[in-house]
């Protein structure tokens, strides 16, 4: 089976072909990178205070990107900032050529039988079974890309797409990760399945990914209700709830930096 990525030692992951970005060769395409954040930040809860990991959930992610996101080794490094028994907030900083390149931060909240005053979610997404593939990879290039199985549940329009999101593709090779980094690994794509101008004149990436859960997510699939609007001063906005197959589990925000591509011979 191919995996994003593979362990090289205790904090240092080499990405694959198939974690390869859209917007330029030689980058890591940040989804499955925050994936393997999640992953790495569970890993340090494990270790540190393995009596704690079923007590809390994740609820909040943070994803703050410096930039460009070379196919490079990535070595993250996680602590514990704020302790705590109802309460905890978990660092991790992604560091690539020697450069800082994410920052994120977790916020993991306690449990406690809310059952009976739980609502208000939306309503649930029809099932992936019965929906047929979109190729994604006509719209954008990349192994990550490519890797993506991709179920529109309705046609994609300018800034308007829901669809289901698969991969059969490991995050990290040979190792089981948690279900919420699984699919934690898979919201970034959000950006791109929901495009409101053409790749080709128009740059849009986003410089950061915040995902509220109030529930955690189980199964393979991802589903992306999600809306993407532009701005008049270069600022765009990615919104997107995010379901798994029972229902909805929460949402993701992405920020934009919108702008013309140059012409070719400035490029």
């Amino acid at each position: 089976m191919t995996a994003y990525f593979e362990r090289q030692d205790e904090h240092r992951y080499r990405p694959t072909d198939e974690a390869g970005g859209a917007w330029n060769p030689g980058e890591v395409h940040f989804s499955p990178l925050g994936g393997l954040i999640v992953h790495a930040i569970d890993r340090h809860r494990a270790a540190e205070h393995p009596a704690d990991v079923d007590t809390k959930q994740l609820a909040r992610i943070s994803f703050d990107i410096f930039g460009f996101l070379a196919s490079d080794d990535c070595t993250i490094s996680v602590e514990t900032i704020r302790p705590g028994r109802t309460i905890e907030l978990v660092e991790a900083t992604v560091t690539i050529g020697g450069r800082p390149a994410v920052l994120a931060r977790a916020w993991f909240i306690g449990t406690v039988d809310t059952t009976s005053v739980a609502g208000g979610e939306p309503a649930p997404l029809p099932s992936p079974e019965a929906i047929s593939s979109w190729p994604l990879a006509e719209t954008w290039s990349g192994g990550y890309v490519a890797s993506l199985d991709v179920r529109p549940i309705e046609p994609p329009r300018p800034g308007r797409t829901v669809a289901w999101l698969g991969t059969s593709t490991e995050l990290v090779a040979g190792e089981t990760v948690s279900a919420h980094a699984s699919f934690i690994a898979l919201v970034d794509t959000a950006n791109g399945i929901a495009v409101r101008e053409a790749i080709t004149e128009w740059m849009f990436p986003n410089v950061d990914l915040t995902i509220h859960l109030y529930r955690q997510p189980a199964g393979p699939w991802v589903g992306l209700d999600t809306t993407v609007t532009f701005g008049a001063a270069g600022h765009g906005l990615t919104s997107t709830v995010l379901h798994d197959t029972h229902g909805a589990v929460g949402r993701a925000e992405q920020i934009l930096t919108v702008r013309p591509l140059p012409p070719a011979r400035e490029r």
